[in-house]
C-alpha cells in the first residue's frame, strides 16, 4: 500500500508542476508577445521606408549612370541663379531632378555660393558632389572682379591691370586710352574728340573710366573692358545730372574735369566746400590755383611744391592760366560728381576763395576768405607739409 501511494503522489506532483511550468511560460509569453509584434511591425516599416527611399532615391536623387565618369564640362554664367543653374544641370542630364537639387542646395546653405566658371562633372557624381563642386569655385573662373578706385588716373589704371594680370600690354592700353578714338560711339568721348582740347590731354579717355568693382570675363579684350568702364560713366550721369550742368553753363567734360580736381584736392567730407571755392574762383575769373594740377603734370607726390614745379609751362598748370584745365586729371567718385554740381551754397553766399592742407595725415582743410588770411595760413601749416613730406619720403 505504501508503494502505491508514492507512485500516486508522484504523479500528482508532476501535474502540479507541468501546471507550474506552464503558468510562467503562458506570462512570460503574454509579456515577450507585444515586443515581438511591435519588432515585427517595426522591421516591417523600416522595410516599407527602405524600399521606399530606395524607389525615390533612385528616381531624384541616385546619380545619373554611376558607371559613367565621362566628364562633362558645365558652365555656370556670372549671375546665374541657383534655379537656372539646377535647369541647367537636369538638361546636361547631371542630376535627376531640378527642383530636389534646388531644394537641397538651398537647404544646405549652397545657393548663394554657387561661384561662376567652367566646371569638369560627370553623371556618376551625387548631387552633394556636384553641389560641394560649384561651390568650392575649384573650376575655371571665366570671370574676375576689377575695383577701380576714386582718384585713379589712366596710367594707375594701366598699372592695377598688369599686376593683376587683368591685361597683358600695358602700352596698347594707354594707347587707346591716349587715342580714344576708338570708343567715339560713346557721345561724351566724341564731344571730347570734337571739343579741340584732346590734343592737350595726356590720356582722352582720362576721367572717363569710372570708379567701380565690376566683373569681367578672363578672356575679355582690352576693348571689352574700356568700354566696360566707359559704359558706367554713362549710368552714373544720368538725365536730371546733365539738367543741372546746363544749369549751371557747363559742358558734361566741364563737370567732369571740375570733379576730378575736387577728388585729388579733398575727402568726401569737404568735396561740396571745395567745390564752392572753385566755383567762386571761375565765376571771379581768378586763377584756379589747384596743387594737384601740378601733380598731374610734374608725377610729384609731395605736399610742398616749390617755385619751379608752380611755373611749369602746361596747359594743366591753373597757376598760370585761368579757368579749368583742359581735361580731367583722374576718375572721380559720384560724389565728386555731384559736389561739382552742387557746391556748398553757404560757403559760396560768404566768399570763401581758397583753401589748403591743415593737416596731411588727416586731410583736413583750412578754408579762407582773402590772400592774406590764405598766405597767412599757408605760413602756418607749410612746416607741417614739409615734415609730412620728408617722413614719407614723398618724391
Amino acid at each position: 500500500m505504501k508503494l502505491n501511494r508514492r507512485k500516486e503522489y508522484t504523479r500528482e506532483t508532476l501535474i502540479e508542476e507541468r501546471e507550474y511550468g506552464l503558468y510562467w511560460y503562458s506570462w512570460l509569453w503574454h509579456l515577450v508577445r507585444p515586443v515581438l509584434i511591435f519588432a515585427c511591425a517595426l522591421l516591417l516599416l523600416i522595410g516599407l521606408v527602405s524600399y521606399g527611399w530606395g524607389k525615390v532615391s533612385e528616381i531624384y536623387i541616385d546619380p545619373v549612370d554611376k558607371n559613367d565618369d565621362t566628364p562633362v564640362t558645365f558652365v555656370v554664367e556670372a549671375g546665374d541663379s541657383l534655379t537656372r543653374v539646377s535647369n541647367n544641370l537636369q538638361n546636361q542630364n547631371l542630376i535627376r531632378n531640378r527642383s530636389v537639387f534646388k531644394y537641397l542646395a538651398d537647404f544646405m546653405g549652397f545657393g548663394q555660393k554657387i561661384q561662376a566658371g567652367n566646371y569638369t562633372l560627370s553623371r556618376s557624381m551625387t548631387i552633394n558632389q556636384i553641389a560641394e563642386q560649384l561651390t568650392s569655385g575649384d573650376g575655371k573662373p571665366i570671370v574676375r572682379s576689377i575695383t577701380i578706385i576714386p582718384g585713379w588716373t589712366v596710367e594707375n589704371i594701366a598699372d592695377y591691370f598688369i599686376k593683376e594680370g587683368i591685361i597683358k600690354d600695358k602700352e596698347l592700353f594707354l594707347q587707346k586710352a591716349k587715342s580714344g578714338a576708338e570708343f567715339s560711339a560713346y557721345y561724351y568721348i566724341s564731344d571730347v574728340l570734337a571739343s579741340g582740347t584732346a590734343p592737350l590731354r595726356k590720356y582722352t579717355l582720362e576721367g572717363y573710366l569710372a570708379p567701380d568693382t565690376y566683373e569681367v570675363y578672363t578672356d575679355a579684350s582690352v576693348d571689352d573692358i574700356i568700354k566696360k568702364l566707359l559704359s558706367q560713366t554713362e549710368a552714373v550721369y544720368k538725365e536730371p545730372l546733365h539738367a543741372r550742368t546746363e544749369e549751371l553753363g557747363m559742358t558734361m567734360d566741364q563737370v567732369i574735369t571740375l570733379a576730378s580736381l575736387i577728388e585729388k584736392e579733398a575727402k568726401t567730407v569737404d568735396f561740396s566746400k571745395v567745390s564752392a571755392v572753385f566755383h567762386g574762383r571761375l565765376k571771379k575769373n581768378m586763377a584756379l590755383g589747384s596743387d594737384v594740377t601740378i601733380k598731374y603734370i610734374s608725377g610729384t607726390n609731395r605736399m610742398a611744391l616749390t617755385g619751379e614745379e608752380l611755373k611749369l609751362q602746361s596747359p594743366f598748370n591753373t597757376y598760370i592760366h585761368k579757368g579749368l584745365p583742359p581735361g580731367p586729371i583722374c576718375s572721380p567718385s559720384p560724389a565728386a560728381i555731384m559736389a561739382a554740381l552742387y557746391p556748398d551754397e553757404q560757403l559760396m553766399a560768404e566768399g570763401y576763395l581758397y583753401f589748403c592742407s591743415k593737416d596731411p595725415n588727416t586731410g583736413e582743410l583750412h578754408f579762407s576768405k582773402t590772400l592774406q588770411e590764405h598766405e597767412y595760413a599757408v605760413s602756418v601749416f607749410a612746416p607741417l607739409w614739409e615734415a609730412y613730406d620728408k617722413r614719407t619720403n614723398a618724391q
